[in-house]
């Protein structure tokens, strides 16, 4: 065992896994995943220019709350 090389599949798969349980984590705690939408945008709308992080936090916190301008407790 000691000495051989690791195949290069064995980080890639890592690194996947790894991206999609951060990804999962940050939708938990209602964080917005903002490098799917840069993703996103690049593939599917190239004319399209995205927005910047600050912009884009703000429009989904105001989605998911709906702009009330506060939180609700209940």
């Amino acid at each position: 065992m000691a000495g051989q090389l690791v195949p290069l599949e064995y980080f890639a798969t890592h690194k996947r896994v790894w991206r999609r349980l951060v990804q999962t984590a940050r939708l938990c705690c209602g964080i917005p995943d903002y490098d799917n939408y840069v993703r996103h945008m690049l593939e599917k709308h190239p004319d399209r220019e995205p927005m910047d992080y600050k912009t884009f936090f703000r429009q989904r916190q105001e989605a998911r709350y709906g702009g009330r301008g506060g939180f609700r407790c209940c």
